[in-house]
């Protein structure tokens, strides 16, 4: 079994949206996320929530991946952010279709730092990208 990321012990048993760092003024874009019940429980906690479509002025996007292939897109969501917003891709734990290691390397193509890694569910995991302070 793989050592708990250090993120994972500091937000053991705290609530998704708490690990997330969610806000009521957030303006939150929803893509390729499935996941019925997180969609449900966000609606209710922000300003605004857009499944399926960016909205300008994000202050998050949460962009389910599912594939390597996917990840290009990154840098045009990194467009749609607040210059203080963040980028979670959520994607499967442990397939090889996508990795840690290639989710990484797109985040950091398309100008984004990695900052955080949550347990998103028992099957997914989530990792947050800031666009660099120096660039804001």
């Amino acid at each position: 079994m793989p050592a708990k990321n250090s993120c994972d012990t500091k937000y053991a048993g705290k609530p998704l949206l708490e690990k997330l760092g969610v806000k009521p003024d957030w303006r939150v874009s929803a893509i390729g996320v499935d996941d019925q019940t997180f969609l449900r429980q966000i609606e209710g906690k922000v300003a605004l929530l857009s499944i399926g479509r960016t909205v300008k002025q994000s202050d998050a996007i949460f962009y389910g991946v599912s594939r390597e292939a996917q990840l290009p897109r990154i840098e045009k969501l990194k467009a749609a952010l607040k210059p203080n917003g963040a980028l979670w891709t959520i994607r499967p734990k442990g397939r090889p279709e996508i990795s840690e290691a290639s989710v990484m390397a797109a985040g950091k193509a398309a100008g984004l730092v990695d900052v955080k890694v949550v347990s998103f569910s028992p099957t997914h995991t989530a990792e947050k990208f800031v666009i660099p302070v120096k660039d804001r």
